[in-house]
Formats: C-alpha cells, structure tokens, sequence
C-alpha cells in the first residue's frame, strides 16, 4: 500500500522512526480501504465530525496509522487491535495513558495530526509526537489578557525566556516549546492534565537563541525537533533506555497510501 516496511524490534537505544503523512494525497485510498480496516470505537470517533473534511482528515490519519504499525508487527491494519496503557500521573492507577498495540510490548508509538500532516513515531521505548500548523499559533506579541493566558500554560524559565525575545520572534518560539510540551506530556502517558507549566521543556535551536541559566530538558528524555513541511512545527519526545552519551536518532520519511508509492 505505497508504505516503506518499518525495521522489526526491537529497535537500538535512542533509536525513533518518524513517517509524515500527506493528507490530500493518501485521502482517496483511505475513504476506500476504511469500512475494513477502521475498528467501531474509530468509524464511531468518524461520525462524530460535524465536518466532513474533518472527517476525512481524521480516517486518513488512523488508517495511516494501521497501515504503518501493521507493516511493523506482520499484521494486516484491520488486524492491529488498540489498547491502553496505565495513567502515568503519580498515583493514578487508570487504564487511559499512551495507546499500545495489543500483543506487542516492545512496539512504542504515538501519533498527532495537524492541518493536511499527520506525523507518527514508532520506537522501542515510550514516545511521544505532536505536529502543529504555525497558523493555529496564538499571537505573543501585545500585553494582551489573551497573551498572558497562553504564557501562563508555560514553565516559569520558558516564560521568561519566551518575553526576553523580540517580540517578533516569539510566536515562532512558543509553537516550538508547544509541540515538545505536547509530545513530552504524551510520551510519560499523562497528557497535559499534568499541567503544563510543571516541567521544563525548553525550545527548539533556531526558535531562540543560546540562553544561559536556561534548566535541562525532563531528566530521562530526548526532546528532538523533527524537520517539517514549511507553516508546521513538530517535536518528538523518547525515554532514555542506555546511559546518558546515548543520542536520539531519529529519521523522517514521508510515505503513502496510494498503490504502489513508497516511503
């Protein structure tokens, strides 16, 4: 189905394979493959879109994503069967943290969709992905209540670097700590019901320049910025499993549900 196989697990340490979904173009092959693969919890999140492009974007997405996990387990999309792992809140002992595939333990994945991209990571340990459109970015640029509310989700240390840069560059840097906050709060399987302002996240290398005295990322964590289409910023967040000289590699191909295209 016009994807490049996945390598099998398990994957090396620091090891994270991203793919890119272009929407429009795998959205015809999608609509016709989704009575069969898409499970009834999916075909019913379907039809909950008042927006039929919505809609769309939604099933192209998750038969994306069985297409690419099947592709990695040996397992046609309509046979991946979704389960959930515990809460990673302290204390909270409820089956709602990161989505698994049912029978594969060492199988790590997360995806995000944003505008015409979805964006999916797949590791051997936990992951976590998000891609945002740079249009959905709020304005950071007036001492507006709006401005404050949205500086208010962030961590003290971002905060204060985020309003020590022109005020021109600033919307660009929020969406690039965004994405990682976002990718990190689902990579411990916590979502951001932990609260946004409790950890650190920083932001990406060309968002900002070099700040002093700036905290560390979340101990025990790759945070990487994944290279995306231009008007989209994207993060991916990987728990360490080796020693602390262990490095994220990561690497992102595009690929396709149309036949016979590949990643």
């Amino acid at each position: 189905m016009g994807t490049e196989p996945l390598p099998p697990s398990p994957f090396g340490a620091g090891e994270v394979h991203v793919r890119l979904l272009w929407i429009p173009g795998s959205e015809a092959a999608a609509m016709a493959m989704a009575a069969e693969v898409l499970d009834p919890a999916e075909h019913r999140r379907a039809a909950a879109f008042q927006d039929p492009p919505a809609r769309r974007r939604y099933i192209t997405a998750h038969v994306g994503l069985r297409v690419l996990l099947g592709s990695l387990v040996g397992l046609a999309p309509e046979r991946i069967s979704f389960v959930r792992e515990r809460c990673g809140m302290p204390k909270c002992t409820e089956i709602h943290g990161r989505p698994a595939v049912e029978g594969h333990a060492k199988v790590h994945f997360s995806h995000s969709r944003a505008g015409d991209m979805a964006l999916y990571a797949v590791a051997g340990a936990p992951v976590g992905v998000d891609v945002e459109t740079r249009e959905a970015a709020p304005s950071l640029t007036d001492g507006s209540a709006a401005t404050s509310r949205w500086l208010a989700k962030l961590h003290q240390d971002e905060r204060r670097i985020l309003t020590a840069l022109p005020s021109a560059q600033r919307t660009d840097a929020f969406m690039s700590c965004w994405v990682r906050k976002e990718a990190y709060f689902k990579g411990i399987g916590t979502g951001l019901a932990a609260g946004l302002d409790s950890r650190y996240v920083g932001f990406a290398g060309d968002a900002v320049r070099p700040v002093e005295a700036a905290p560390p990322p979340p101990e025990g964590w790759h945070l990487v910025d994944v290279p995306v289409p231009a008007g989209y910023r994207a993060s991916v967040a990987l728990r360490r499993t080796g020693g602390t000289a262990e490095r994220a590699e990561v690497g992102c191909r595009r690929f396709s549900l149309r036949q016979g295209e590949g990643g």
